[in-house]
Formats: structure tokens, C-alpha cells, sequence
């Protein structure tokens, strides 16, 4: 299916999101040729009992691979709980998300219980990491540790990083625990939160572990996204993930999947 037939069955519900405030997208915003495109999701629970977890990993992997046709993807993020507690799931959540047919890249939530050494050995990845695409960077980050602990974002690690990529147009930040108080499940993360308004090129912070939140807030100029879940035993009634398209005009275009139906879009201003 071509992109404009597919944002055609779906229903366009989409706002402009920017300084400039809130406006209603247009079709034109839809059609625009994205210079990266990414998905984003988070909380499989790979291993969770009474759950139908590999199925839900199948249907992840098609569905992003089925985007990936559509309009290639530049890379995927899973962002955090990607198992449920117990390290042996790890190889075989890994096993399952090769199946994706772009690359992809991880970052460490609280049910990831397991050391830098060990996640390092299954993904091939650390557990704060770097990812250059051209004038753009994705900045991954842990928010936990073996012991299951909810914890701020490395401060050091951030700040080190954004100062070596200051010059680049575009940074996107995944931490998988909500660094703010907005939820029952987040963290106060003051020094982070600080941290973010204090770089113009951060574009977008990337939240997951809260299973019920799939929207958009806002601190200051900053953007944080949800994507509610695509496993596990709660959350939304659905099970889905988010896409990302940064345009020429340094735009942004953003919306959920539940996993198959566009059922929220917004576009967030340069």
C-alpha cells in the first residue's frame, strides 16, 4: 500500500504543536518526504507470565516491518522493559526483535534486570549510547539497573554528550522511565529535566514504562512523547507503537499505531 493510500483510510486527527501553538494539520503534512524516519516503542515483557508474549513481539516486528515497506525506516528504538525480570529472556527477546529489517537500537528499563556487562553481551550495545544520523543524534539512555531500581538518567552522561553535539541540528532523547513527576510511575528527575530546556537542539525526549500514557507533554519547549505499550498485562486497550518523521523544513511528524490503524497524529514545529 502506498503512503498516501494508507494515511488515507486512516482518520486524520492531527495538530501542530509548536511554539507558534496549536493548529490543525493539513494533508500536505502527510505527504511530505521525511529526511529520518524512526518507530519508537516500549514495554514488551518478554517472559511475563500469563501473557501471550512472543505474539506480541511477532506483531510488533511485522507490523514496523510492514512500515519499513511502505517508506523505509532509518532505524527502530525499543525503549526499555523489553523482558520481564528474568535475564534468560533476554537472548530470546533479542532473537525476536532481529526480526526486524531495519537497525535497531535498545535502551534498559526497570524489568531489564541484568549488568551493563550483560546487556552488552546480548545486544551488542551500552547501556548509554550514541547514535549518529548525519545532522541528527539519538541519545539512549538507562534509567535502570540489575536491581530493578527506578533511577534518574545519567546527568554526566547527557551533558558530556550534548556538549559534544551541539553543533548537530536534531538530538532525540529515549530514556524509558518518565524523568517528571507526571505519573504514578516516574521520577523526579530535576537535574535532567534542567538539563533538557538548556539545549535548543533537543527535539524530542521519547518516554516509556508508563503503560496507560500515549500522548504528548510538554516542559517548557520541550516535547516528551508516550507510546503506551506493545506487551504486557496492562495499559491501553491496545497494543501499539509510535512513528517519527523529521521533514526538510526540520518539522516533525508524529503518530501511533495500534498496531495496524493510525489513531493519533500531531506535528511538532522546528
Amino acid at each position: 500500500m502506498k503512503r498516501r493510500q494508507f494515511l488515507q483510510k486512516a482518520s486524520l486527527g492531527a495538530l501542530v504543536l509548536g511554539a507558534s501553538g496549536v493548529q490543525a494539520a493539513t494533508d500536505w503534512d502527510f505527504v511530505q518526504k521525511p529526511i529520518l524516519r524512526f518507530a519508537v516503542a516500549s514495554d514488551g515483557h518478554y517472559g511475563q507470565k500469563n501473557t501471550e508474549y512472543a505474539a506480541f513481539f511477532q506483531t510488533l516486528v511485522d507490523q514496523v516491518n510492514g512500515q519499513h515497506a511502505t517508506q523505509p525506516l532509518d532505524a527502530c528504538v525499543i525503549n526499555g522493559d523489553i523482558i520481564h525480570d528474568e535475564k534468560p529472556f533476554l537472548q530470546a527477546a533479542k532473537t525476536a526483535l532481529d526480526g526486524l529489517k531495519m537497525p535497531y537500537y535498545v535502551t534498559q528499563g526497570n524489568h531489564d534486570m541484568v549488568s551493563p556487562g550483560e546487556w552488552k553481551a546480548v545486544w551488542g550495545q551500552e547501556v548509554n549510547q550514541a547514535v549518529e544520523f548525519k545532522k541528527s543524534v539519538f541519545l539512549l539512555g538507562t534509567t535502570s539497573n540489575e536491581k530493578g531500581e527506578y533511577l534518574s538518567p545519567n546527568v554526566d552522561w547527557f551533558r558530556d554528550q550534548l556538549e559534544r553535539y551541539q553543533n548537530k541540528q536534531n538530538i532525540f532523547i529515549f530514556v524509558h522511565i518518565t524523568p517528571l513527576k507526571w505519573t504514578a510511575n516516574g521520577v523526579d528527575a530535576r537535574e535532567f529535566q534542567q538539563l533538557m530546556v538548556n539545549y535548543p537542539n533537543i527535539r524530542a525526549v521519547f518516554n516509556g514504562h508508563d503503560h496507560d500514557q500515549a500522548g504528548i507533554r510538554w516542559q517548557g519547549r520541550v516535547p516528551y512523547l508516550f507510546d503506551s505499550h506493545f506487551g504486557g498485562a496492562w495499559g491501553t486497550s491496545y497494543r501499539g507503537f509510535r512513528i517519527v518523521e523529521l521533514r526538510k523544513d526540520q518539522s516533525i511528524l508524529t503518530y501511533l499505531l495500534d498496531p495496524k490503524v493510525v489513531i493519533s497524529e500531531e506535528v511538532l514545529n522546528a
